[in-house]
């Protein structure tokens, strides 16, 4: 599911031209990217959006929590198909173990 999304957004990406640098530089500044998004997403919350918003902008681009989530996404999904990185499987992988795990492991408080 994830490894077939990750194959169209890669040839969305290839076709707008990303994925021209040096691949040491790829590596940290694709990273980076995807905590971008993350950090758009938690602005929009500072500036009062609620969760679920999507509002547009002057020039309809669509904005709010959901859409910065959404293009955290493309970017995982676009480092993965790039790099042939199975994340189908580490998906899976990960969720059969955290079900190993015991109730609220780490006894942390968020």
């Amino acid at each position: 599911m994830f490894n077939e999304l990750a194959e169209i957004v890669v040839i969305g990406a290839r076709e707008k031209g990303f994925w021209s640098t040096a691949p040491q530089q790829q590596d940290s500044e694709k990273l980076m990217l995807m905590v971008s998004e993350l950090s758009e997403a938690m602005e929009e919350l500072r500036s009062g959006h609620d969760r679920n918003e999507v509002y547009y902008s002057e020039t309809g681009k669509p904005e709010g929590v959901p859409i910065e989530l959404a293009d955290c996404l493309i970017r995982i999904l676009d480092y993965c198909g790039q790099w042939g990185i199975d994340i189908d499987m580490a998906v899976a992988e990960k969720m059969a173990y955290n079900k190993t795990r015991p109730y609220k492991h780490g006894n942390k408080q968020f």
